[in-house]
């Protein structure tokens, strides 16, 4: 029993100094075990630390380069729009439009029919212009023949001065005929007061012959007078028809350059004004960016400089353009209200100065630059109109 009670103090005291011996070295042991896995995982970490780093590095010294390079020298500005020279298409004369001739987005050349307005007054205005011309036609011709009945009755006139200036003359001769014939007693009294009186009539036709003369020259100076003024109506009466002419052909309404129809307004059967809008003409040739610059950005742009322009709608297009002009004023000068800054309450707003950028006319025949779209504009104020003749005459 005491062996037992000794083993079994013995015995428990030592299994429970082996539990708590073992539990003691799992203890000291687990802390040595647990760093070699945390040293291993530390090192595997490191370089994917290292790699983002050095891409880090890599990227800011390939942006930094580009910077140096490039970068510093472009003036950029996303404030810029694609525009055109864009016709407004509108009547010049009243009427119902009797046909169309176009749809929307449609390309046509100049000069194409687009519409046709109903032209059936026009032409009995034509018509009317016309005839009240031919009858003032007539009527210059009818005094040109007044005329010349006039110039004969002139010639007539004076042939009959010449006759009744002989007739005087030997009337006169009669007379003194008589009166030497009467000193001499050869004749009678009464002879020669008939020769006095023949004389008196004589010299009496040949005034009024002349005043006839006189007459038919002033006749004559009245109907070249009323031809004169009779022509003048018949150029008046000419101009009415050619007036007549221009308003028959504006109820045919043409294309005036070649571009794309749209905005349609206009159907068969509506009545349209003079100056009413019937459709847009957008000529692709003219196609150019609008690029509002701040007005710190202006010292560095000049006239000939490369631009780079950048689509939004086409990322993908190398756009190249070249800075065509500079506006004489800020853009809020020329709003419908500008800006009045001559008040108490005074805030510095930087403005903007519209830069027009023509573009390349083989991007431009490609049609992908269309009016109103949104694009990015990058001036390289390393270029230049001068920079680039420099260049190739080193070439």
């Amino acid at each position: 029993m005491a062996y037992r009670e000794e083993f079994g103090q013995g015995g428990k005291s030592g299994p429970e100094g082996s539990v708590e011996a073992p539990a003691a070295q799992a203890g000291q042991g687990a802390p040595e075990a647990a760093a070699p896995e945390a040293r291993k995982k530390g090192l595997g970490k490191t370089p994917l630390i290292l790699a983002v780093v050095a891409g880090a590095l890599a990227f800011g010294g390939y942006e930094g380069h580009e910077w140096w390079t490039n970068g510093r020298f472009m003036v950029s500005t996303e404030d810029a729009y694609v525009q055109a020279d864009i016709t407004i298409l509108s009547a010049k004369v009243s009427g119902y439009v009797q046909s169309v001739a176009i749809t929307n987005n449609q390309s046509v050349k100049a000069g194409d029919l687009i519409a046709k307005i109903d032209d059936g007054d026009y032409r009995f205005a034509l018509q009317s212009a016309r005839d009240k011309l031919a009858t003032q036609q007539s009527a210059v011709t009818r005094i040109g023949r007044q005329i010349e009945a006039g110039r004969a009755s002139v010639a007539q006139a004076q042939a009959q001065i010449a006759a009744a200036k002989a007739e005087a003359e030997r009337a006169e001769s009669d007379y003194a005929r008589q009166q030497q014939l009467a000193r001499s007693d050869f004749t009678s009294r009464a002879a020669l007061e008939n020769a006095k009186a023949a004389r008196d009539r004589a010299q009496a036709n040949v005034q009024s012959t002349e005043a006839a003369l006189a007459a038919a020259k002033a006749n004559v100076d009245v109907l070249a007078a009323q031809q004169n003024e009779a022509q003048r109506v018949a150029a008046e009466q000419q101009t009415a028809v050619e007036k007549a002419e221009r308003d028959l052909t504006f109820t045919e309404i043409r294309a005036p350059v070649d571009g794309v129809i749209g905005n349609k307004a206009m159907e068969v059967g509506t009545f349209v004004q003079p100056g009413a809008r019937l459709a847009a003409l957008v000529p692709m040739t003219s196609v150019h960016v609008d690029a509002n610059f701040k007005e710190t950005q202006l010292a560095s742009l000049k006239v000939g400089q490369k631009v780079h322009i950048e689509v939004d709608a086409f990322p993908d297009a190398d756009v190249v353009g070249t800075v065509e002009s500079v506006s004489p004023a800020s853009g809020a000068v020329f709003s419908l209200l500008p800006p009045e800054n001559a008040t108490g309450n005074f805030t510095k707003i930087v403005q903007r100065v519209p830069v027009r950028v023509s573009v390349n006319p083989e991007i431009v025949q490609q049609g992908i630059l269309r009016p109103g779209l949104s694009v990015v504009v990058d001036v390289d104020t390393r270029t230049s109109a001068d920079t680039e003749k420099t260049a190739s005459l080193k070439e």
